[in-house]
């Protein structure tokens, strides 16, 4: 999948990361936000949040190969909140403007993204609509030439530091749900956008998440991505960015937790012999390992598939749902071999068990990757 380029890209990212974010990351777990503005900006000066964007706006108009060996990289650092950050950045809130946008837009919301001098979040859950996309009851009414904003949106990453938001509403009372939606650029300074709080989570600690709300939010309506009523087309197109970004991120995680739980229970004594030479502590460990190079291998032909122009609604489905669960599992093994100390709040198996479990319920929970992969089967049951 990878050459020597990809792998200097990887070498470029891995420099930053060891030099400018795991330095910082306990700090950044407990204060429970980290410089989103400060941070992009200098991977904006490496390139790195726009690999796969036009070179017009500033982008390295690679194929979509390096962004996933990007992706691969963040998982060198040594939290979730950070990587998950990043990813918002280039893989969920800024696909669809660079594919659909307009050029007076992508030169407004999107190179700056690119360089870094802005922080962009996605406004697509809300308190009664997290996977249930269809579902969003946020309007924007057309006034004049405006978009008038109403509703909220809820477990916004970046939500606190962002400067604008990919956000998705209803445009429309009369068409079908899924036909009613569009997507739209919204500032975040404007008039009546207001970060109610910022929330507290279980994980992803380092990672601001916030609620916010909308109340007469007048935006112009050239800040449309697209047509109106594509939006829910062109959001669950950008999905598929977002789930294989969870993949490829992960699995070098997943690697990781595994090495590190192995270098611990070889050191690690019990009844006079080491932890890792008891035959289901080894067996288990290689059970694991063999399953997250499977997801690798989905990952990495879901990505070729991409690369193709093809359609990859129900790999990159398979994938988020593998990740998601190896998450859980493999971290929970994991955490179990470290014994009391993987207990412990400030080792790095019980952070990895905290910020895991959000891949099984963001992006599209277990249930509705299930519910896409039996669409594809024909397995759903018949209205």
């Amino acid at each position: 999948m990878f050459g020597p380029e990809h792998e200097e890209l990887k070498r470029s990212a891995k420099r930053f990361i060891e030099a400018e974010i795991n330095p910082h990351v306990d700090a950044w777990e407990e204060a429970g936000i980290f410089p989103a503005h400060e941070l992009f900006r200098g991977l904006g000066k490496l390139g790195l949040l726009g690999i796969n964007k036009p070179a017009e706006y500033g982008g390295l108009a690679l194929d979509y190969s390096y962004a996933l060996a990007f992706a691969e990289a963040l998982a060198d650092i040594d939290c979730g909140g950070v990587p998950m950050a990043i990813g918002v950045q280039t893989d969920m809130a800024t696909p669809a403007l660079a594919q659909w946008g307009s050029d007076e837009l992508r030169r407004e919301f999107l190179a700056p993204s690119i360089s870094g001098e802005v922080v962009a979040c996605i406004g697509v859950s809300e308190t009664g609509a997290g996977s249930d996309v269809a579902s969003i009851r946020t309007t924007a009414r057309a006034d004049g030439g405006d978009y008038v904003i109403n509703g909220g949106k809820m477990w916004t990453t970046n939500g606190t530091q962002a400067d604008w938001m990919c956000l998705l509403a209803n445009t429309s009372a009369e068409k079908a749900p899924h036909h009613n939606k569009t997507l739209i650029c919204l500032p975040l300074k404007a008039k009546g956008v207001t970060v109610a709080r910022k929330l507290k989570k279980l994980g992803m600690w380092s990672s601001d998440t916030a609620q916010i709300f909308f109340d007469d939010v007048r935006v112009p309506q050239r800040y449309r991505i697209g047509e109106e009523g594509k939006g829910f087309i062109y959001q669950m197109e950008q999905f598929q960015y977002e789930r294989l970004w969870a993949a490829a991120a992960k699995v070098p995680a997943l690697e990781r937790l595994i090495a590190q739980t192995i270098e611990y229970t070889r050191e690690r004594k019990a009844f006079g012999r080491s932890i890792l030479d008891n035959q289901t502590v080894h067996f288990k460990l290689a059970e694991l390992q063999t399953e997250v190079e499977a997801l690798r291998a989905l990952t990495y032909r879901a990505a070729q598939k991409l690369l193709a122009g093809e359609d990859v609604t129900l790999l990159a489905s398979m994938a988020k749902l593998k990740t998601g669960r190896l998450l859980r599992e493999v971290n929970d093994w994991c955490l179990q071999f470290w014994g009391g100390m993987g207990y412990m709040w400030e080792s790095p198996v019980s952070r990895a068990y905290r910020d895991g479990r959000l891949a099984a319920i963001g992006g599209g929970a277990d249930e509705v990757m299930l519910a896409i992969i039996c669409k594809h089967m024909g397995t759903l049951p018949r209205a």
